[in-house]
């Protein structure tokens, strides 16, 4: 496929504006035809730098080894703008201290925005939004372009600068993505909670960062059932007091008022002089551009921020193995990207960053399985026939109950459009991928292909993920990310080949935090992933790498709780339920059952050595309020002590491994103990549990 006519600069340490790719249409029907984009990739740097390549082991290997090399090659082949010459691409600084392109000045929006001319041009979309209600909207570049801009002056108007932080409530909708685009047109530091957590959750997330500006919606509908959000949006407002301004979006779903406020409606409507010439501003490559939050596994959750020339880089290396293209074709409706997400998690930023690619992004806002008394696994396959989506993602326990379910992909529109379905979140049992695959094929499809994908918030991106030109590896990740020096080490710090360790990273990544809010001298920062082996990235997951390259994910080696990609740390989880009346102490365990399923579990020791026969109900309720409802115990048991260590730590781990199989001398040393004697009534718990499975 000819990618298109490209700007290069004069001499490898930049240009003033760098590299503005102008792309060539492309057919979307049935599998991409032409090369994939790796292979383009490939093919540039084979030209440009002289270099032969025999497989994607060996592109991979120069990418981790050469990073300068690799980081600039794609910065190129991905067009990455800038107004004035980068003076050197990374700084040998070690990890976390690394700099990039040092002297670039870049801006997220002016790359997404590039798109506008040449996508309204041919008369696509920039998104394509539905709801539970079945109300679509379709908005196509100069639109998006319009609205944001028209947002970005009012909140210059409204006195908010570079380095502000605007925090947003909202559900996956147009709104939250041109409220985005406007903050970094203007160098505002974006962040957003989702309407389904707790207002305990939110606080301790936007309470850190200090927000100058809130952008609210005043009502939510999930799962069939509407939401007055009013009271939830006084409580977060009163709780912060560094609001200047308050901007509320009409849901239609609230009776209630939030007070005195702007209406976003009208702020996103101007389409005068000053919106028509207004143009983003170039900023350093290091300047803020988002705070994603932890999952607070221990402690607050931690605000991590990231740059805007790392997130483009990162988009771009996430993009390149996704696939991802441009929708504006003459000859087809072109790429359609949905990623099934709500804006609490760092797939929402992902999918946003398809405008990077000038990809049509597809948002649905509701439930993937409707309301719980008439459940239906199928609802998100309709909506990928009914707009044509080419590429569609979820978490891998979304695909697991469609499996379970029987999804009859007959019976939901045509689906000829889909080539890559986008798993994450937590491992994708292979029986899974191939039994969907089996049953699309049943139904008359082709068999996409299927892109295994693991990262985290911390990155906002991937280490392991495929290609489309490598053999499939159902329930793996086909390779790691070019770039992204991916490894398995033992306790000692040594590298294995086939057997589980640690995942590390051994160089720095762009999209590596700049840092965490709040922690003035990097200290928390480095306690997160440096501790353990100093100077080297280790994120918390327990990984194996085979002699093919392929990765397998084998869970948080930390004690995160995952259910359907939303990670919650156990620490407020224990707030939610140590704060009901009658509980003295807690514990939280998520035990997998079977390929792709868990149960979360809950041990209490109450008040008085006995249980109140409704506080099982409070306890329940309460993290359903404060955190949400994905976060409620499956089963909760009492018990007379959490166990705990001789610095009173309580145990999770060794509980939940006891839970799955393993046997107590296996797992735990009693002499580490403070408390040994509780074990006897985990044992007994566990037998029985295992016993009913």
């Amino acid at each position: 496929m000819e990618r298109g006519r490209r700007m290069r600069s004069a001499h490898p340490a930049g240009t003033a504006i760098a590299e503005i790719a102008i792309h060539t249409p492309a057919s979307r029907a049935g599998p991409m035809t032409g090369q994939s984009l790796i292979c383009e990739f490939t093919a540039e740097v084979s030209r440009d730098l002289g270099l032969n390549f025999a497989q994607f082991e060996d592109l991979y290997r120069w990418s981790v080894d050469r990073p300068a090399d690799f980081w600039e090659a794609l910065w190129r082949f991905d067009g990455i703008m800038s107004r004035t010459p980068y003076s050197q691409i990374l700084t040998e600084d070690p990890m976390p201290g690394t700099r990039w392109f040092v002297g670039a000045e870049v801006n997220y929006a002016l790359q997404v925005f590039r798109h506008a001319t040449a996508g309204t041009s041919a008369g696509q979309p920039a998104i394509i939004a539905e709801d539970e209600q079945g109300s679509v909207l379709s908005l196509d570049w100069s639109e998006l372009r319009r609205r944001s801009f028209s947002l970005a002056c009012a909140l210059e108007r409204l006195g908010v600068a570079p380095g502000d932080r605007v925090a947003a409530f909202l559900p996956n909708r147009i709104e939250a993505v041109v409220a985005f685009l406007a903050c970094a047109s203007i160098g505002a530091i974006w962040t957003i909670c989702a309407p389904d957590m707790g207002t305990a959750a939110i606080l301790d997330r936007f309470r850190q960062v200090e927000p100058k500006l809130l952008i609210a919606t005043d009502g939510a509908l999930y799962a069939g059932k509407a939401r007055d959000l009013t009271d939830i949006v006084l409580e977060i407002v009163a709780a912060l007091p560094t609001l200047e301004h308050v901007v509320q979006v009409r849901s239609g779903h609230a009776r209630g008022s939030i007070g005195a406020t702007l209406d976003f409606e009208k702020l996103i409507a101007r389409d005068d002089d000053e919106v028509r010439s207004f143009e983003p501003r170039w900023l350093p490559f290091d300047h803020p551009l988002w705070i994603l939050y932890s999952s607070g596994t221990t402690g607050k959750p931690k605000a991590i921020v990231h740059g805007h020339g790392g997130i483009l880089l990162g988009a771009a290396a996430m993009r390149l193995h996704m696939d991802l293209r441009p929708s504006y074709a003459a000859d087809s409706e072109g790429e359609r990207f949905h990623w099934f997400s709500s804006t609490g998690w760092m797939v929402w930023n992902a999918q946003v960053g398809g405008l990077l690619s000038g990809t049509t992004i597809c948002l649905y806002d509701g439930s993937p399985s409707g309301p719980k008394d008439r459940t239906d696994w199928s609802i998100l396959w309709r909506f990928v026939a009914r707009h044509g989506i080419s590429f569609f993602g979820s978490g891998a326990q979304f695909f697991t109950m469609c499996l379970r379910a029987g999804v009859d992909f007959s019976t939901v529109g045509g689906l000829s459009a889909l080539r890559t379905i986008g798993s994450t979140a937590s491992p994708l049992p292979a029986d899974v991928q191939l039994g969907l695959s089996a049953h699309l094929r049943a139904a008359g499809y082709d068999a996409p292909w299927w892109l295994n994908s693991s990262g985290g918030t911390d990155i906002c991106g991937v280490f392991c993920t495929g290609s489309r030109d490598l053999p499939p590896a159902p329930g793996r990740m086909q390779c790691r990310q070019l770039g992204a020096a991916v490894e398995a080490w033992s306790p000692e710090g040594k590298s294995m080949v086939g057997e589980v360790g640690e995942l590390v990273c051994t160089r720095p990544l762009p999209s590596m935090p700049l840092y965490f809010w709040g922690d003035r001298e990097g200290r928390r920062y480095h306690e997160s992933y440096f501790d353990m082996y100093p100077g080297i990235w280790r994120h918390g997951d327990w990984v194996r790498i085979d002699p093919d390259g392929s990765c397998t994910i084998y869970g948080r080696s930390d004690a995160t709780i995952n259910r359907g990609g939303h990670r919650m740390g156990t620490s407020e989880i224990y707030q939610a339920i140590e704060g009901a009346e009658g509980v003295v102490d807690s514990l939280v365990v998520d035990v997998r059952t079977g390929d792709g399923e868990s149960e979360l579990l809950a041990f209490i020791v109450a008040a008085e050595g006995k249980l109140p026969q409704d506080l099982v109900v409070r306890i329940r309720e309460s993290i359903r309020t404060s955190l949400s409802p994905r976060f409620v115990p499956d089963q909760v048991y009492f018990v007379a002590a959490i166990p705990r260590t001789l610095s009173m730590k309580k145990q999770e781990l060794p509980i939940k491994r006891l839970f799955e199989g393993r046997s107590l001398t296996e797992i735990i040393d009693p002499s580490a103990m403070a408390n040994p004697d509780c074990l006897s009534d985990f044992v007994n718990l566990a037998t029985a549990f295992r016993a009913s499975r």
